[in-house]
């Protein structure tokens, strides 16, 4: 009785080379010497607004703004950030900033 085969026994084995610069692919590409751009004042609101949607200790985030939602978790004495409602008072009409993240998926 022979060996048990495997399914590895069907393809041909490929020794993998490395690439000219001698990385494997494993590793990370080496660094440009380009520092990352600075967040622009909205977009950095706009992530801690997204923060904000994903922390679930605040409640559902679905059907309401996020206003809504920041002062049902006042009244529910959860301590939401006081800089998420500073940064909501700001832009009052723009969606962007009062609608949740999930706003655009429907129900």
């Amino acid at each position: 009785m022979g060996r048990k085969r495997l399914i590895t026994d069907s393809y041909p084995v490929v020794k993998r080379r490395e690439s000219p610069a001698g990385h494997s692919k494993r590793e990370l590409a080496p660094e440009l010497g380009e520092e990352p751009q600075p967040l622009s004042v909205d977009e950095a609101e706009l992530e801690l607004l997204r923060q904000f949607d994903l922390a679930w200790q605040y409640g559902p985030c679905t059907g309401i703004t996020r206003l809504q939602r920041w002062h049902r978790a006042e009244q529910m004495g959860l301590e939401p950030p006081p800089e998420v409602r500073q940064v909501l008072c700001a832009h009052p009409g723009d969606p962007r900033f009062q609608c949740s993240l999930w706003h655009l998926y429907p129900l």
